[in-house]
C-alpha cells in the first residue's frame, strides 16, 4: 500500500456575507462557542468534508452556523500562513457574497455558533483568528459602492 510521506494540510471554507442597507454595510459575524478564540467574533465558516466541492462546504458551513443563505458566492482568496490557526497547518478558502434577496436577514446562531449577527463593517468587535485581515482582503476585492 503507498503512503504519503508528507503532512496535510486541514481545508476550510470562510465566508463574507454583507448586507448592504441605504446607508451602511454589513458584514455577518459569528461569536465561537468553542475553542480555539471561544467568545470571539469570527467569520462563519469550518472545515470541508473530504468529498465536498469547496462551495457547497461554505453554503453548508454557512447555514448551519447562521441558517442563513448567500446568493451568488464568489470565491476571493486562500489564506494559508502556517500559523493561522492555533490547531495546526489549516488552509482557508474564502467567499463572499450577499444575502440572498429572499432570505430573512436574522441569523439564528447553531452548530460551532453561540451568537450571531449583523455588524456595520466600520466598526467591527475584535476578531478570531486572521478574520480581520480576511475582511480587508474581502473589501479591496469587491465594489460595495
Amino acid at each position: 500500500m503507498y503512503k504519503y510521506r508528507h503532512p496535510r494540510p486541514a481545508v476550510s471554507v470562510d465566508i463574507a456575507l454583507f448586507q448592504k442597507l441605504p446607508r451602511e454595510t454589513k458584514i455577518l459575524l459569528i461569536r465561537r462557542a468553542q475553542a480555539p478564540f471561544r467568545g470571539q467574533y469570527a467569520l462563519p465558516g469550518g472545515f470541508i468534508n473530504i468529498d465536498e466541492p469547496l462551495e457547497a462546504a461554505a453554503r453548508r458551513e454557512l447555514q448551519e452556523e447562521t441558517g442563513l443563505e448567500a446568493g451568488i458566492l464568489r470565491q476571493i482568496h486562500t489564506f494559508g500562513a502556517p500559523d493561522r490557526d492555533p490547531r495546526g497547518r489549516v488552509i482557508s478558502v474564502v467567499f463572499a457574497g450577499f444575502l440572498a434577496a429572499e432570505s430573512d436577514p436574522a441569523p439564528q446562531a447553531a452548530s460551532d455558533a453561540d451568537r450571531a449577527g449583523w455588524f456595520d463593517i466600520e466598526d467591527l468587535p475584535p476578531l478570531a483568528f486572521d478574520h480581520r485581515q480576511i475582511i480587508h482582503k474581502v473589501l479591496q476585492s469587491l465594489d460595495l459602492s
